[in-house]
């Protein structure tokens, strides 16, 4: 887990429209991450 004001890790995931984002795309801006789990799973 992230301690609050500690840097997030390099990664990559898709978007929304199945392109490829970076959190590097993201420098300098304040980003939020938001997820849930996949529909119609357990959990």
């Amino acid at each position: 887990m992230l301690q609050l004001g500690k840097k997030a890790p390099e990664f990559s995931a898709p978007d929304q429209d199945g392109n490829t984002v970076r959190l590097d795309d993201f420098a300098g801006k304040w980003v939020a991450f938001w997820w849930y789990p996949k529909a119609s799973t357990p959990g």
